[in-house]
């Protein structure tokens, strides 16, 4: 057998024991009102709120449908079973960037290291209510939120900390257990983290930045990158809590969070046009406002559509191109209607790719239109419905924040609407990724009348957008190798040219 699933290499997920676990019983007393006045402003009480409960807080029919949901869900997406995912022994794992090679217990013990150092944001519940009704979970609609923020996330690990940072307490982590529970209008901001005494000051600043960026991600209104805001900021574009969000619309309202964050100044968000990324426009950006002042850092976002109702295998030898990159922060998409943050795969070189100068590769084999066997991507889910952590708690849990087990997924049933994320913290770095896209996006034959996205120079009002972006003048166009026809449609927020 060509699989490999040791002890030091299987990951347990996380079993639901707070859905079984009964609520506690409590005096329910009239709300003593928040003495911080940080209550969530905005929210109102449910229809069917009991005489002790106060406005905007759920009753107990509301509280007993949320944990039903919970436990549902996660049974549902396949939490409730413990499980573990064998890799094979012939194939590379490459991971945001990296490249891992199963041959003994070093090169497993590493690859888990630098997949639970990735921040995991899930489902969550009993956090304050959204703004506009009385929902406290996201559970069955937030998916996509939730993806959009780990892949914001990613790229805040990489703009304050190093590229090999690993998290020190992620080699012996376990399955997330349901500690840490907030009180839904007792957050403070995040509290001030108290280190050990063994600690060097390196690892003691990077802690307390891992701490931080989590806490922007906190389930509270005054989090920057929690999902209240996202969903206030969603609104401007017609969402509202409960609604099902898309890859493209989450890009713009990560690019607006970033925007008004006052403690994140050094990092800008450009989301491309019509499948376009555009040099200059993206320059101009990162200069602003001082043009002769050092470069900001960027993550550039770009939504694409690779195929018509299913991915086309066209597109997965520049998928696993662009994954292999540490410039990459990973897919935000999943499956129909599920939404999943890849960020890696195990696989063989497919035709067409060539060497990227971050993780070499020996050359490709003979073409083939069939995948290997051993080909899948590797994501993290946010189908696991967490209670919320009050991180205003000094040295609050971390632990339900990483996830231990790698879940991994065949290419042909990714969702062909997603959005590919980069980052470059300088003007070099920017440089060799305009670089590494030209050549990526360009070396394939298969795909060079259909690229994922194109890179130009220029802005956008250079260009005719019709030029770029708009089908031929013919009423129908053919996908390469699908056999079918498709009408020609013009391009929306949330619809693309089909490639």
């Amino acid at each position: 057998m060509n699989s490999v699933s040791p002890a030091a290499a299987q990951y347990r997920s996380g079993s639901p024991e707070d859905a079984r676990r009964p609520e506690g019983r409590r005096p329910r007393g009239p709300r003593t009102p928040d003495p911080n006045g940080l209550g969530p402003s905005g929210a109102s009480g449910p229809a069917l709120a009991s005489a002790g409960t106060g406005p905007g807080e759920p009753d107990e029919v509301d509280k007993f449908k949320a944990k039903f949901l919970t436990a549902w869900n996660n049974v549902k997406y396949g939490w409730a079973v413990k499980s573990r995912t064998s890799f094979s022994k012939i194939s590379n794992v490459h991971l945001c960037g990296r490249r891992y090679r199963f041959e003994g217990e070093g090169d497993i013990q590493r690859f888990q290291r630098d997949f639970v150092s990735r921040l995991w944001l899930t489902y969550r519940r009993d956090f304050p209510p959204l703004a506009g009704g009385s929902l406290t979970s996201d559970c069955g609609w937030g998916c996509m939120l939730r993806s959009g923020q780990m892949m914001l996330a990613q790229g805040l690990l990489l703009h304050f900390l190093p590229r090999d940072w690993t998290w020190s307490q992620g080699a012996g982590l376990g399955p997330p257990e349901p500690s840490g529970l907030a009180s839904p209008n007792r957050y403070r901001g995040p509290a001030r983290w108290i280190p050990p005494r063994w600690a060097q000051a390196p690892e003691l600043e990077q802690e307390r930045r891992h701490r931080q960026i989590v806490s922007w991600f906190a389930d509270h209104p005054r989090a920057p990158f929690g999902l209240h805001r996202l969903v206030e900021l969603g609104q401007g574009s017609g969402k509202k809590a409960g609604d099902w969000y898309g890859p493209s619309l989450v890009a713009h309202i990560l690019r607006k969070a970033v925007e008004s964050c006052s403690e994140v100044t050094r990092l800008v968000v450009y989301v491309s046009q019509d499948c376009t990324v555009y040099k200059a426009d993206v320059a101009r950006l990162v200069a602003r406002p001082d043009p002769t002042a050092e470069w900001k850092s960027v993550v550039i976002l770009v939504p694409v559509r690779l195929g018509g109702e299913t991915l086309n295998p066209v597109y997965v030898p520049c998928v696993k191109e662009l994954l292999r990159s540490e410039l990459c922060l990973g897919i935000m998409g999943g499956k129909p209607r599920h939404s999943l943050y890849f960020i890696g795969y195990q696989g063989r070189p497919t035709p067409h790719c060539s060497t990227s100068p971050y993780t070499p590769f020996p050359p490709p084999p003979p073409p083939s239109h069939v995948l290997p066997a051993d080909d899948f991507l590797l994501y993290l889910d946010p189908h696991y419905c967490q209670p919320t952590v009050d991180v205003s708690q000094a040295d609050f849990p971390l632990e339900s924040f990483h996830c231990t087990s790698p879940r991994k997924m065949a290419f042909a049933k990714m969702d062909p609407s997603c959005t590919v994320g980069f980052y470059a913290g300088d003007r070099k770095e920017f440089e060799t990724l305009c670089s590494e896209l030209t050549r990526v996006l360009s070396s394939s034959s298969a795909t060079e009348r259909y690229p994922m996205f194109t890179l130009v120079d220029g802005h956008a009002q250079d260009h005719s957008l019709d030029d770029l972006c708009s089908p031929p003048s013919q009423q129908t166009l053919r996908l390469p190798r699908s056999g079918r026809l498709l009408k020609a449609k013009r391009p929306s927020s949330e619809d693309f040219v089909f490639l």
